[in-house]
């Protein structure tokens, strides 16, 4: 079932980091046994490794999918201009299969929140065509714009998106 955009409006995914856009996709997020819904809290530790991502498109025809995660609360004060931190980019990924199954552009990596409360966004965008051999990754994790490396590589507004929460772990209890 297509989720609603509701929580991604109240997070402020929507605004912050995507554009209002049609559903027209599942997502399932798993971190081992945890099924990511949105504003959900998962710990640094529980997500070090990447999920289990599946896209489900509504017709199954072979439909070739791009994953994008950030982190659009690492913004600072002394960085006026920074967007969002980039934590990982899988392309070509075959509809209905594990993100595995695709082209891993920018190597997974988990939430590292240093202060306060951060939100983590996975958006999954329709490909118009296998882009994995012409995408060069970005050249550093920090200042990414979701917005702009659709645009860039003509995906056009996501199809799917969901968001957890995680924020810093005490040293004595990550388990």
């Amino acid at each position: 079932m297509v989720r609603s955009l509701e929580p991604l409006v109240v997070g402020r995914v929507i605004g912050d980091v995507l554009d209002m856009f049609t559903p027209a996709a599942d997502l399932s997020v798993t971190y081992a046994s945890k099924q990511v819904a949105n504003g959900c809290e998962i710990k640094p530790s529980a997500a070090a490794d990447a999920p289990t991502v599946v896209i489900q498109g509504p017709i199954s025809n072979n439909d070739l999918y791009a994953l994008v995660m950030v982190d659009p609360d690492a913004p600072s004060p002394s960085e006026p201009t920074f967007r969002e931190w980039l934590h990982w980019i899988v392309v070509d990924i075959p509809e209905g299969s594990d993100a595995n199954k695709g082209k891993e552009v920018v190597q997974y990596m988990g939430p590292q929140p240093p202060t306060g409360i951060h939100r983590y966004v996975l958006a999954v965008f329709k490909q118009n065509r296998a882009i994995g051999g012409s995408l060069r990754p970005p050249n550093t994790r920090s200042n990414f714009s979701t917005q702009q490396f659709a645009s860039q590589n003509a995906l056009g507004l996501p199809v799917a998106a969901v968001y957890f929460n995680s924020q810093k772990q005490p040293a004595a209890k990550k388990r």
